[in-house]
C-alpha cells in the first residue's frame, strides 16, 4: 500500500472562496494517499490582505488555487509564488477569457459579483421560503404555484433535495411523502400541473437509513417502519403509482444530493422544452 503523503494548499478569493472551495474539493477527490491542509484565505483585495496570504504561504509552502478577478492582485500572487517555487493555478482564466471571446464582450474585472444582493439572490430566498412551506404535503392548496413537485416515501431525501435546489439553483419546489393507505393530495392530479418526480431507492438502503433515524430519536427500532418485507411492499406500491401517472422516477440509492439534483435538473430541463417554456438565466450587462 502506498505510503500517504502530506500536502498544504492555499485557496486565495477576492469573494467568499465558495468557488475555490468546491473546485479544490472537486479535484482532491480524483486522488489516493494524499493527505492536504487547507488553509482558505478569503475576501483578498488588497496589498495588505495579499502582504498576509504570502506570509502564510511562506510559513506552510504549498500550491495556492486562486479565483481572483483583479488581475493586479492576482499578478502580485503570481510573482511571489514563482519566487517561492509553488504553482499558482488560477482556475477562472480560462472560462473567462474563452466566454469574453464567445461573446466579443469585456471582462468586468469586479470581484465579489456572484454575491451580490442581485435578483437572483432574492429569487433564492423567496424560494426557499417558498420550498419550507411547502415541506412533506403542507400547504398543498399552492401547490401548482411550485415549479416542481417530489414524490417518495419517507427517507427517500425528498426535503433536503427540495432545500438544495432552492438555495443553490432558486427553484420553487414542493415535496409530497407517499404513505401507503393515505390518499396523496388532489391537486396532484388536476390539469396543468408542475412537473412531478418521483424518489425512490432499494428496500436495504431504506431500511438502514430508517433504523438509524430511530437510533438517532431513541425510538423503538421493532416497527413495520423498518420491516424488510413492509418497506418492500411500500417502495413497490410507489413505484406502481409513479409509472401509472407516468411521472418521471429517480432511484437515489447511490447518488448524493448533488447527484440526485442533476437527474432531476435534467428532467426539469426536457419538461420545459417540450411544453415550449424555455429556461434561461439572464446576465445584466452594461
Amino acid at each position: 500500500m502506498a505510503e500517504d503523503k502530506s500536502f498544504h494548499l492555499h485557496l486565495v478569493s477576492d469573494a467568499t472562496g465558495e468557488t475555490t472551495h468546491n473546485i479544490a474539493r472537486a479535484c482532491l477527490v480524483q486522488f489516493e494517499n494524499i493527505e492536504v491542509t487547507e488553509h482558505l484565505w478569503p475576501m483578498v483585495r488588497s496589498e495588505a490582505q495579499m502582504k498576509k496570504v504570502i506570509q502564510g504561504i511562506e510559513a506552510n509552502p504549498g500550491a495556492v488555487i486562486c479565483t481572483l478577478i483583479s488581475s493586479e492582485v492576482r499578478d502580485d500572487l503570481n510573482r511571489e509564488c514563482v519566487r517561492l517555487g509553488v504553482p499558482c493555478i488560477s482556475v477562472l482564466d480560462g472560462v473567462m477569457h474563452g466566454l469574453a471571446n464567445f461573446f466579443q464582450a469585456s471582462i468586468r474585472g469586479q470581484p465579489g459579483r456572484q454575491h451580490v444582493l442581485d435578483a437572483d439572490y432574492f429569487n433564492r430566498i423567496e424560494a426557499m421560503n417558498f420550498t419550507m412551506a411547502h415541506d412533506d404535503g403542507q400547504a398543498t392548496w399552492a401547490i401548482k404555484d411550485a415549479e416542481f413537485i417530489l414524490v417518495g416515501v419517507s427517507r427517500t431525501s425528498k426535503t433536503p433535495t427540495s432545500i438544495y435546489l432552492a438555495n443553490h439553483r432558486g427553484i420553487k419546489t414542493a415535496n409530497v411523502p407517499f404513505v401507503p393507505g393515505a390518499p396523496l393530495p388532489v391537486e396532484l392530479f388536476e390539469e396543468d400541473t408542475p412537473l412531478i418526480i418521483g424518489l425512490t431507492t432499494s428496500t436495504e438502503r431504506l431500511v438502514q437509513i430508517r433504523r438509524n433515524r430511530l437510533l438517532m430519536l431513541r425510538e423503538e427500532s421493532r416497527t413495520d417502519y423498518v420491516d424488510p418485507e413492509r418497506v418492500r411492499s411500500e417502495l413497490l406500491e410507489a413505484r406502481k403509482l409513479f409509472a401509472k401517472m407516468g411521472w418521471p422516477t429517480i432511484d437515489v440509492t447511490r447518488r448524493s444530493i448533488e447527484e440526485t439534483t442533476a437527474a432531476i435538473l435534467q428532467h426539469y430541463t426536457d419538461f420545459y422544452e417540450k411544453s415550449g417554456k424555455a429556461q434561461t438565466e439572464t446576465v445584466e450587462r452594461a
